[in-house]
């Protein structure tokens, strides 16, 4: 009788013990995500991004950020992001390459607090404060466009994506990504034209064993939104994302009032 009931008991176990990692990759991802909104909690990442053709690729911005949670999502996020090439002649938006050195974007709420490259406050004073800026400063758009971290994005990829484990891949269209993510309707200052809301970005999102996402690749055309002016119909954007620290603590302030200037337009942009 003893054998039957420890015979009974190691078999239960050992479904147990295989049924886990099933349920685990089963696990709702969003579920799993809105999961972490809690005050004062956060994730980072880092991302680079690579210009493709024919002739080869070459990797030209890598950014290190953190987003900051709030009851309903991100709340605040700090972006720094630096030219990791000296050769810019190709670069394309044309705006990126008067990055020219590191840059920094506080985004509080809607208000976004530029450092550095071309942003240049009056003197004693550090930052420029935009209202209803971009999210990522002059980096935005030729960076991570997709915010993971956004539970209506998270949703759009899964559901377009085709998985393989806990791996999803697809594409999407700039105006549907458009429609549910904050984070690239903030990218830039000029919107998209009804044309390069047609063109397709194609992502390859891996999760986590916690069922939260841990890489995140996307491709996109170097010529959308403003890239046409380079003449590589070819090229090709593709940044690498990857997220860690999802649930440590993340504070993130605004800078000293006495430190930012409101925005005044640069002359690059008139």
């Amino acid at each position: 009788m003893k054998r039957v009931i420890a015979g009974v008991a190691a078999a239960v176990v050992t479904t147990f013990v295989a049924a886990t990692p099933a349920q685990a990759s089963s696990a709702d991802p969003v579920k799993a995500l809105k999961n972490q909104f809690t005050a004062g909690k956060g994730v980072k990442f880092t991302d680079v991004t690579t210009t493709t053709e024919f002739a080869g690729s070459t990797s030209f911005l890598k950014r290190t950020g953190s987003f900051q949670f709030g009851r309903t999502g991100i709340v605040a996020s700090d972006v720094t992001a630096k030219l990791t090439t000296d050769e810019l002649s190709w670069v394309s938006p044309s705006v990126l390459w008067r990055l020219g050195e590191s840059e920094r974007t506080i985004r509080i709420g809607t208000d976004s607090y530029y450092s550095g490259s071309v942003w240049k406050p009056s003197k004693g004073k550090t930052w420029i404060k935009h209202p209803d800026g971009m999210t990522a400063g002059l980096s935005g758009w030729s960076s991570q466009l997709v915010n993971a971290a956004e539970p209506a994005t998270l949703k759009a990829l899964i559901t377009r994506g085709k998985r393989t484990g806990r791996t999803y891949s697809g594409k999407i269209s700039f105006g549907a990504l458009e429609k549910v993510s904050p984070w690239l309707r903030n990218a830039d200052l000029i919107k998209m034209s009804a044309e390069e809301k047609t063109e397709v970005l194609r992502f390859t999102l891996t999760l986590g064993a916690d069922g939260l996402p841990q890489r995140l690749v996307t491709v996109y055309p170097q010529q959308t939104h403003g890239g046409r002016e380079a003449g590589h119909e070819d090229r090709r954007l593709s940044v690498e994302t990857h997220y860690t620290g999802w649930g440590s603590r993340v504070s993130i302030k605004a800078p000293p009032a006495g430190k930012a200037d409101l925005m005044k337009k640069p002359a690059w942009m008139k």
